[in-house]
């Protein structure tokens, strides 16, 4: 298990940012313009970093993984800090850590621990009918309790039918691809980008009126060439393991049901920050926290503890339970959301920063929205930057006018929605359960693709699909 320590040096320099809060509450944003393309290095390096430790020094990444990713964080900050002065890296830096990256990670360890506190008992083999329909199953789910509940809900369950099979990375490829990613595409609830859409004053039942179509080509296609792919392998006499290490057993169930009540919470409280509209507004060295938030994120908190509280230890340990997977995503994506922010002020800067081939890209030559370059350029960026932040980048480019955009420009609406959420299935960094499914599949036994083995999958499976999305929605 990943050391405590392994992220000192990051959470050291926060403290000293955070102590000089008085003096940073002035200091104005700096502007993407400003800012040559070399600022990208160090977010590259992070994504370089998780894609060829593991791959090349495997021993090292999984101990020092945390300080890793530090180091690319500090990489950023300290030649940020010296260039544009300290108060500047400190509001970019308080900015991160308030309005992204600690109600992302709340969020996500809320969901993780009661989702976790849910043992489905029995196991059924993982024929190719049963693990199709857990993924269908999952597919559904994931738009109500989000793709976070939804992969550490059922992922477990899907390994356990599997445990007797030779080949099984190829059903938790498909599982990130199907709930993990695409099946969260229909509410607000589903992904963070369309939340943050929602929180802009999107409509709730606005993406599933709009893109229900493209989702359900993308999860029937995809359920089809899972159940194609599973059947070859199964129908094979070497497939089964001669003993099943987990009996089979139809007396399916549910034990810690409490913390369905608390899912139930988790979803509620989420809801409310978006409906509630309160003018209470701290401001934290330039970053607005509202109160709606701040009631949002206590709550979970108190839904977190309240889950450990009440949840068996037998539970638990028949889970399998443990931090490191959600230990594992909050130290990379802490650094991960450190070094995205030249990245994301590039992107804001529109035409006039490092990156306005990319801004320009997306407009036709008589200066309309080109819904296809949208898809694209969303889904590609989405693939390894935040979808988030990038899903808010292309909804500005576009307007940033909800009312419009779900009218007149729906169709580039819906563009950006579908790139955002789809293609986070491009890679194990373009969603935060991505990583999650994949650390715990590994904490399972199971044999995962590397980063470019994964990515080999979704380029060979996944952009056929969206190509032919393209051809049919979005030309």
């Amino acid at each position: 298990m990943t050391r405590a320590f392994s992220s000192k040096p990051l959470a050291s320099l926060a403290c000293i940012v955070l102590l000089c809060l008085p003096q940073l509450a002035f200091a104005a944003d700096f502007d993407g313009s400003r800012l040559s393309a070399w600022w990208a290095v160090p977010f590259a390096g992070i994504l370089l970093s998780i894609a060829l430790f593991p791959l090349l020094a495997p021993q090292f990444w999984h101990h020092h993984y945390g300080k890793v990713a530090a180091l690319w964080a500090l990489a950023f900050l300290l030649p940020f800090a010296s260039v544009f002065g300290v108060a500047a890296a400190g509001v970019g830096l308080v900015h991160a850590l308030l309005a992204e990256y600690i109600p992302f990670v709340i969020l996500l360890t809320a969901l993780f621990t009661v989702v976790s506190g849910i043992f489905i008992r029995g196991n059924l083999h993982g024929s190719p009918g049963l693990n199709t329909s857990i993924l269908a199953i999952g597919a559904v789910l994931a738009s109500f309790v989000g793709t976070t509940g939804a992969s550490v809900l059922l992922i477990r369950p899907l390994i356990r039918a599997n445990d007797n099979r030779q080949n099984k990375a190829h059903v938790v490829v498909f599982f990130i691809f199907i709930v993990s990613n695409i099946g969260g595409s229909l509410t607000p609830l589903g992904d963070p980008p369309l939340f943050l859409g929602f929180l802009k004053g999107v409509d709730f039942f606005w993406t599933a009126k709009n893109i229900f179509p493209e989702t359900l080509f993308m999860l029937a296609c995809l359920l089809a060439i899972f159940y194609a792919l599973d059947w070859w392998y199964y129908r094979h006499r070497e497939e089964l393991l001669p003993i099943d290490p987990t009996p089979d057993s139809r007396n399916i169930g549910f034990d810690g049901q409490v913390n369905f009540a608390l899912l139930a919470v988790v979803i509620g409280l989420v809801l409310l920050s978006g409906a509630w509209k309160s003018g209470v507004v701290f401001n934290v060295a330039g970053t607005e926290v509202g109160l709606p938030g701040l009631v949002r994120d206590a709550g979970l908190v108190v839904v977190t503890l309240l889950s450990l509280k009440l949840t068996a230890r037998e539970v638990h340990e028949a889970n399998q339970f443990s931090w490191a997977p959600m230990l594992e995503v909050a130290k990379l994506f802490a650094g991960i959301f450190l070094t995205i922010i030249p990245v994301i002020a590039m992107l804001k800067a529109g035409v006039d920063g490092p990156f306005g081939a990319v801004v320009s890209a997306v407009t036709r030559p008589d200066g309309s929205p080109n819904p296809a370059m949208y898809f694209w350029a969303t889904g590609l960026l989405s693939s390894f930057l935040d979808n988030a932040p990038t899903y808010l980048v292309f909804f500005n480019t576009a307007g940033g006018d909800p009312a419009q955009l779900m009218t007149t420009l729906a169709p580039t609406l819906a563009a950006i929605s579908a790139g955002a959420v789809f293609m986070g299935a491009n890679s194990y960094i373009g969603n935060a359960p991505n990583l999650m499914v994949k650390a715990i599949a590994e904490d399972r036994g199971v044999k995962m693709p590397s980063f470019f083995g994964y990515m080999a999958w979704s380029c060979l499976v996944l952009l056929p699909l969206f190509a032919l999305v393209t051809l049919i929605w979005f030309r």
